[in-house]
């Protein structure tokens, strides 16, 4: 069941403007962190001071002008214990584990409805997820690596599915019923949290890899609503699931679910069969709505890649996502809306 948490109110305090940034950095899509599990289970709480600089965020507009806008965060619960649980053995160092359990979507009915429809494309090589009729959530590094913003995110734009038949609009016989093809939209300003910027988080960035895109134009699909994040125990059978554009299947949505092996407070670990191209995929959970039998779909982490870190002397890799906790929800919510009026409830 998806259980209603009261979230704490980020209110903005000033916005000033900074230099137009360079646009100079090369997009990487597979991340290095020195900041592993056991790492993370070790870093201290963050101070109430901490969260007003972590949550404080950049906005940068169409026309290449930037702003640093910083937050009070009101009503936040600063809990010390990590919801850490049993860890599964390590895998091999790569991003398909085993047997390829990955599923390209061809059919267009499935394509062109809820919740594959859900899934974009951004334009710097990442996947995205629609969360309103102007918003996508995505991660921070397909715009940023932490010290600039990357080549292309100056003319930032999103590519909404849509079918296109082969040929002259009949199916073939043997052909599915069409490839996806993109409606590029433009994009408007881009947000993103300061903790993701190198010399203000450390380690922890990863924490913070995620990133709230305004459409200029509004579309008029069916969209995904934000969840908390729950703890793996509360899931059933403790299953996530995303969809994106994996760069070694050109032009197919590829669909994917598996089980999370480890968590933190702000990532989930797992071993999801995934390549570059389907960062920043919206991971999401299908769970009862409380008090009622209907069942709901829910964003809950953003797809933050595949990580190498170093854990006692050892390479390690893993597939790695970033949680919705109450307050980022609460961030997320307010780019989107504007205000905290329409956030009080997770």
């Amino acid at each position: 069941t998806w259980h209603l948490k009261k979230i704490p109110q980020i209110v903005r305090e000033r916005t000033f403007s900074l230099d137009s940034p360079k646009f100079e950095a090369k997009t990487k899509l597979e991340l290095n962190s020195v900041c592993g599990i056991e790492c993370q289970r070790k870093l201290p709480v963050p101070s109430l001071s901490d969260l007003k600089n972590l949550l404080s965020y950049e906005t940068v507009f169409e026309n290449g002008t930037r702003t640093l806008t910083e937050v009070n965060v009101l009503g936040a619960v600063l809990d010390p214990a990590a919801n850490t649980t049993t860890r599964r053995p390590w895998r091999k160092k790569r991003q398909i584990y085993g047997t390829d359990s990955r599923f390209s979507i061809y059919d267009k009915k499935f394509m062109t409805n809820f919740p594959f429809n859900t899934a974009v494309k951004i334009s710097t090589g990442c996947s995205g997820i629609l969360v309103s009729p102007k918003h996508v959530l995505t991660a921070a590094h397909c715009l940023h690596n932490g010290k600039d913003y990357v080549k292309g995110s100056k003319r930032l734009r999103v590519g909404l599915m849509k079918t296109k038949s082969r040929g002259n609009g009949r199916k073939r016989k043997g052909t599915s019923d069409g490839m996806p093809s993109f409606q590029w939209t433009r994009v408007k300003s881009t947000h993103i949290p300061k903790g993701w910027f190198k010399g203000v988080s450390g380690d922890i960035a990863l924490d913070y890899d995620y990133a709230v895109l305004e459409l200029k134009r509004p579309h008029k699909r069916k969209y995904m609503e934000l969840g908390i994040s729950p703890t793996i125990k509360m899931m059933p059978g403790s299953m996530i699931h995303f969809s994106g554009f994996d760069n070694d299947r050109s032009g197919q949505l590829v669909y994917r679910f598996c089980s999370i092996s480890d968590e933190s407070n702000d990532l989930f670990y797992q071993y999801c069969d995934a390549e570059p191209g389907s960062t920043g995929s919206g991971i999401y959970l299908r769970l009862k709505e409380p008090n009622k039998k209907k069942w709901k779909r829910k964003i809950i982490a953003v797809y933050s890649g595949h990580q190498w870190v170093d854990i006692n002397g050892e390479q390690q890799d893993y597939n790695v996502a970033v949680r919705i906790t109450p307050l980022k929800y609460a961030q997320i919510c307010f780019w989107i809306h504007g205000n905290d009026e329409n956030c009080t409830r997770g």
